[in-house]
């Protein structure tokens, strides 16, 4: 497939179907914000509680959308995320954002989950990239400060996964009942990092350089296992492994975010270093993660995969990570697989009656029964970002 080619059928995904569902279906008219919950069939739940994560994400997407595709439209929905953020998820009292609201906005789970404050922090960045609105920076600030002050531990270094409302240590860790309650997990830190570099992209501040270049080396030191290039999901508070699951999803992404940290930082040796673990990262997911049709499977454990599943976001993910070894290594095998990556994310997971992507598909490629096309999970950011990605580095090489 050619760039041009290819770029076409990305911007129609991006523009006609993707951002297309979310202005046409997602809106909460009666409520503010965004409706909390749809079902595959399109049916609302109207009174779904409302996630951060999903809120955050809206934001960061139709911010980015916006700097690229310059819609009136795109600017306003970025908006209505930013002000629904804003009036209802900030904890005005303690500050920071609460993980999850009910259908009218008020607080049903308050506690401070670090992964939902760093997407804030990602969505604000973008929210400033693209309207200079020094509010959304100072806020973005504001939160990078107190996950410094209350979440970074000055002993093994890093990020505990959750504190309470008032930023005091809580039991309550874990980030969803699919996750381990441990102090410390792969993907708190991986976003924590993403959150950090676009942050730094618009805050070039000495104390955030520290940050993001500590977050970087904890990564490489801690969180890949240097053997076999996986990702090690959670850990204790001096980083000893708890899991032994392989998330190819979070591999292929994490490859692309990890070069992209290094690259904003501008820190050459730094750089080398990375980038050669971001390849080998996308090596082993290539050698082990890839299906006949190029999709890409779930999970795995050392005795083999365990989840053969194929959810939407690891797709996504894997069209930029492959795609993004090839711009490192020039080797056309990556390419390949990024394009297949592709195809496979036409054929299977778009969803070509209701608009947007299903949530997964099994080993036959028929999608998943009874998932939501929208949720606290399920939200318009990785595919978004996926097409977003592609269009730049298609002009790239």
């Amino acid at each position: 497939m050619d760039n041009q080619n290819w770029k076409a059928q990305l911007q129609e995904e991006l523009q006609e179907h993707i951002l297309h569902f979310w202005m046409t279906h997602t809106v909460d008219a009666e409520h503010g914000g965004f409706i909390g919950y749809i079902d595959q069939q399109l049916q609302i739940n109207h009174k779904a509680d409302k996630g951060l994560v999903l809120n955050a994400r809206i934001l960061w997407t139709f911010s980015s959308a916006y700097r690229l595709f310059p819609s009136a439209k795109y600017l306003e929905l970025a908006g209505r995320a930013y002000e629904y953020l804003r009036d209802y998820f900030l904890d005005r009292e303690n500050g920071g954002l609460y993980w999850m609201v009910d259908y009218t906005g008020h607080p049903t789970q308050d506690k401070k989950q670090i992964y939902g404050q760093a997407f804030v922090i990602y969505a604000l960045a973008e929210y400033y990239r693209a309207t200079s609105n020094e509010e959304t920076l100072n806020l973005a600030i504001e939160i990078y400060r107190l996950l410094e002050k209350y979440s970074y531990d000055p002993t093994y270094q890093g990020y505990v996964e959750a504190l309470s409302r008032d930023w005091k240590p809580t039991e309550d860790l874990s980030l969803s009942d699919k996750d381990l309650n441990e102090k410390k997990s792969m993907n708190t830190h991986l976003h924590v990092l993403e959150a950090y570099t676009n942050l730094y992209r618009v805050w070039k501040s000495p104390e955030l350089k520290r940050s993001l270049s500590e977050l970087i080396e904890i990564t490489l030191n801690h969180i890949i296992d240097p053997n076999s290039a996986h990702f090690g999901l959670f850990f204790d508070e001096a980083w000893q492994v708890k899991s032994h699951h392989i998330s190819y999803g979070h591999d292929i992404e994490g490859s692309w975010l990890l070069v992209e940290a290094a690259e904003v930082l501008a820190d050459s040796s730094l750089l080398q270093r990375v980038q050669k673990m971001a390849v080998a990262m996308a090596e082993a997911v290539y050698k082990e993660g890839i299906d006949a049709e190029g999709g890409i499977f779930n999970e795995a454990d050392p005795s083999g995969l365990i989840d053969q599943n194929k959810d939407w976001w690891p797709q996504a993910e894997a069209m930029v990570g492959f795609y993004n070894a090839y711009q490192l290594t020039g080797d056309d095998k990556y390419r390949t697989a990024s394009v297949n990556s592709w195809k496979f994310i036409q054929s299977h997971m778009v969803d070509h009656t209701n608009g947007e992507w299903f949530w997964g598909v099994d080993q036959t490629g028929k999608p998943l029964a009874g998932m939501p096309k929208v949720s606290p999970w399920k939200c318009p950011y990785h595919n978004s970002r996926a097409c977003l990605e592609m269009l730049v580095r298609l002009d790239q090489k």
